[in-house]
């Protein structure tokens, strides 16, 4: 699964080189943060520093 995120990290940064409008440059760092969180949770759930599930 990391590997996904991590591919789309980087396609993220490609597209984000390329853009030229401020709010489509927006989109694509908003994208870029949440795959970048994506992936944090995704090494600290395989880790064991995370929880996979959510408390109650």
């Amino acid at each position: 699964m990391t590997h996904e995120i991590e591919r789309q990290i980087e396609e993220l940064r490609a597209e984000l080189r390329n853009a030229v409008d401020p709010c489509e440059r927006r989109q694509i760092e908003t994208e870029l943060d949440l795959a970048q969180a994506e992936l944090t949770l995704a090494i600290a759930e395989k880790d064991g520093s995370a929880d996979a599930e959510p408390p109650f």
